[in-house]
């Protein structure tokens, strides 16, 4: 895995972008996350470098297969965790920035029992 917040941050991303639009480029992750075109290039060299995406002649950016584990893991735990904060009174803004934070430091065992615990509801 990963084991760093902003890798997982830009797979999800990728993930989410790819999800909406038929190729991703670099541009467009720094237009969601509001981030200079600058730093998105250093962090796509950085996820290619461990072989996380690849990116063609065009510049398009594509998951690969660790890189799309990664990101669906990320991506399942932000929905679940979001989600719930919802169903507990928390506005969908908040739930949303703070399953953000929570998708990242949550251990697997932790995540697995939350979720079996609102499937259970």
């Amino acid at each position: 895995m990963v084991k760093n917040q902003s890798s997982e941050d830009y797979l999800e991303t990728i993930l989410i972008l790819s999800k909406k639009r038929p190729v991703v480029r670099a541009v467009d992750i720094a237009n969601e996350l509001g981030y200079k075109k600058s730093s998105v290039s250093i962090a796509m060299k950085n996820l290619r470098e461990k072989e996380h995406i690849r990116v063609d002649q065009d510049g398009f950016i594509y998951l690969t297969e660790s890189g799309q584990q990664i990101a669906d893991m990320i991506y399942e735990r932000h929905q679940v965790i979001s989600s719930f904060l919802c169903s507990l009174g928390v506005d969908k803004q908040t739930a949303d920035e703070d399953a953000c934070m929570m998708e990242h430091v949550i251990s697997a065992e932790s995540f697995q029992a939350l979720k079996k615990h609102i499937e259970s509801l």
